[in-house]
């Protein structure tokens, strides 16, 4: 304690000097910071614009080769069962999974209208767990009842997306749509209860993120078999106890649909496969960081420089101090106790010089986040480390100012002039 304090007072003594001296290790150190919080801030960016509103649903569907079946335009694929009950338990019994929901998808819904207006959405054959699973709720209307699955009533559910689509500001309730060759009446209008928007920078950005899609008309799944076709593989939405958990779900999930409902033998056209958004973040992710690796290599050497400069100054402290070196030797003091002195001294410089450095590389995130609108995060871990490495750089560039103090001929120093 008694060095660390020396080591303050010798700082503030030559305060013009100690700056300068830290000037490397401050703009090494914000510059990695300033760096390391726009990556994770872009990274952070990525994961929200895929995983979406943050409610930690995977989706798991059957794929024909690479691409979503689409069943609209295709038989029904042999040796592929409907999801069973006892599958569903199965899949609640997964670690990490929360809620199940099974349902029918079909992603444009060419036979439906309402007064000759085709409709371009989705339609949605859905169970009692799809809706508040994936965050809709309510707007007005009613919900579906049990009676509505139990006797198949031809109800129908749009989002404000179908009702804009369709109705152009009209009111939905009590209207009639047909779908196929039946009349469904439309009783309530959901919503999501979260409101997402994503990061939208490039065209690539807005094909990749925005839903363009017409909306969706929800129906009971046990009525799926009056408008399509009966039987068909169903979808599932599987709710994840986290968002990095979201992954390792999806393929455990599909893994025991292919192994419970896919009998195909020496047939691998179809299988069930989650929707891996998380890796499609980390890929995206991984890009991102290897285009500014090379930017916190550069910003290191400034580190390097800066550890020169601590040498260097180090050095003349040590030739300035030489009497008062030879003095304490001469009244007893032993080289461990002069060696640690100067060593305290290099580091509290560059600590000090690492702690300012924090503080300027987050305030020129936040800066350059308002300024350029891009999205910055302080990463703590990173902060820690930064601090970490500017005590080591002081350890290694003051070892040597340190040793040679500590050598010095209290005789020959008592005399130096």
């Amino acid at each position: 304690m008694e060095n660390i304090a020396m080591a303050f007072r010798g700082i503030w003594d030559h305060k013009m000097r100690s700056f300068l001296t830290m000037l490397g290790i401050i703009i090494g150190i914000a510059a990695i910071i300033t760096i390391v919080s726009t990556i994770k801030g872009a990274n952070e960016q990525i994961k929200a614009n895929l995983v979406g509103a943050g409610n930690n649903v995977v989706t798991v569907q059957l794929y024909e080769n690479d691409w979503a079946a689409d069943l609209q335009y295709t038989q029904l694929p042999p040796g592929i069962t409907p999801i069973s009950e006892e599958t569903r338990q199965q899949l609640l019994e997964l670690d990490g999974v929360k809620d199940v929901s099974l349902y029918h998808n079909r992603s444009y819904a060419e036979n439906l209208f309402y007064q000759n207006t085709r409709f371009g959405g989705a339609v949605l054959g859905v169970d009692d767990r799809y809706l508040p699973l994936n965050g809709y709720t309510l707007s007005y209307g009613r919900g579906f009842t049990e009676r509505d699955w139990q006797e198949c009533h031809k109800v129908l559910l749009l989002d404000t997306k179908a009702v804009a689509s369709l109705y152009e500001g009209r009111n939905p309730i009590g209207t009639s749509i047909e779908l196929g060759e039946d009349v469904f009446t439309v009783v309530g209008v959901v919503e999501k209860d979260r409101s997402f928007s994503p990061t939208i920078e490039s065209v690539s950005d807005y094909y990749m993120y925005m839903d363009t899609s017409a909306g969706t008309v929800f129906m009971p799944d046990a009525c799926w078999g009056i408008a399509y076709k009966l039987d068909e593989p169903q979808s599932v939405s599987i709710q994840a106890a986290s968002t990095d958990e979201m992954s390792t779900v999806g393929t455990a999930a599909a893994d025991l649909i292919n192994k419970n409902h896919v009998k195909v033998e020496g047939d691998d056209t179809y299988s069930y496969r989650g929707q891996d958004l998380l890796e499609r973040a980390k890929e995206l992710q991984d890009l991102s960081a290897s285009t500014n690796q090379q930017l916190i290599w550069i910003a290191g050497i400034s580190l390097l420089v800066g550890g020169i400069g601590v040498m260097n100054i180090m050095l003349v402290s040590v030739t300035e101090r030489t009497r008062e070196i030879g003095l304490k030797k001469a009244i007893g003091a032993k080289r461990r106790r002069i060696l640690w002195q100067f060593l305290t001294e290099a580091v509290v410089l560059t600590s000090t010089g690492g702690l300012i450095g924090v503080g300027a590389g987050i305030a020129l995130a936040k800066m350059m986040s308002k300024a350029m609108g891009t999205p910055s995060a302080v990463s703590i871990p990173a902060s820690i480390i930064a601090v970490a490495f500017s005590m080591f750089i002081g350890i290694v560039f003051g070892l040597i100012p340190a040793v040679k103090a500590s050598k010095l001929n209290p005789i020959t120093a008592l005399r130096y002039e």
